[in-house]
């Protein structure tokens, strides 16, 4: 792997502070992450992963450190730069699916990109990830909850790539699944990763679903194990 990395951390620390006392979110963090990798976070509970997670979605930021993505340093960025930098670069994957209730399959698929392109353009693209996702075209203008958990990961994780980011971050992404599912979604994740390139940073507690990866980053109290 050459040039530069998607995402790098220097140094990066993040604290809340709450009334009876301060929390160390993550101490000190330092890490890469190259092009192309596959990379599970593994932790206890508490320990710092969905912290690590939104600060690599650029969701949240850092109280001290830095964080660049594709070289470009996020804290340099305002509000419109970094919503556009989210919508663009970064696709997430979350165990609660989050998905629009109301909207269609497609409707959700195409919904991150209805306003950066024409309704023809975001239709088209949406059922075409739809179908990457091996979804039937029968499914595709049935709401959520018509639709069952698997069905509504692939939903989910073909909203997170329909803007092609180079980054896709998941969180618990078979945590609402049972594991015949689950090994289905995982096995998606992975072909997404060794055929299409994605790069794809996934917070799980499973071991099993882990052994996906092809790099483990532990996290114990806020920091790098």
């Amino acid at each position: 792997m050459s040039g530069e990395p998607i995402l790098r951390f220097e140094d990066v620390t993040k604290v809340y502070p709450l009334p009876a006392g301060d929390v160390v979110a993550l101490d000190h963090v330092s890490l890469t992450v190259e092009p192309g990798e596959f990379i599970a976070v593994m932790g206890p509970s508490g320990s710092g992963k969905s912290t690590l997670l939104n600060m690599m979605g650029c969701l949240d930021v850092p109280t001290a450190g830095k964080i660049y993505l594709s070289g470009q340093e996020i804290s340099q960025l305002n509000d419109d730069d970094l919503t556009r930098l989210r919508r663009d670069r970064i696709g997430f994957v979350f165990q609660q699916f989050n998905l629009i209730p109301l909207l269609s399959a497609v409707e959700n698929v195409e919904f991150p990109i209805v306003l950066t392109t024409g309704r023809e353009e975001s239709r088209q693209r949406a059922i075409e990830v739809l179908r990457m996702m091996h979804l039937h075209d029968a499914l595709f203008f049935h709401r959520p909850g018509e639709l069952s958990g698997g069905e509504q990961q692939r939903v989910a994780i073909a909203r997170a790539l329909v803007n092609d980011p180079d980054l896709l971050l998941c969180d618990e992404p078979t945590g609402n699944l049972d594991s015949k599912t689950g090994t289905a979604i995982m096995d998606l994740l992975d072909r997404m990763n060794r055929e299409e390139g994605k790069t794809v940073v996934m917070v799980t507690h499973d071991p099993n679903v882990a052994a996906y990866a092809r790099r483990m980053i532990r996290i114990v109290d806020g920091r790098l194990a």
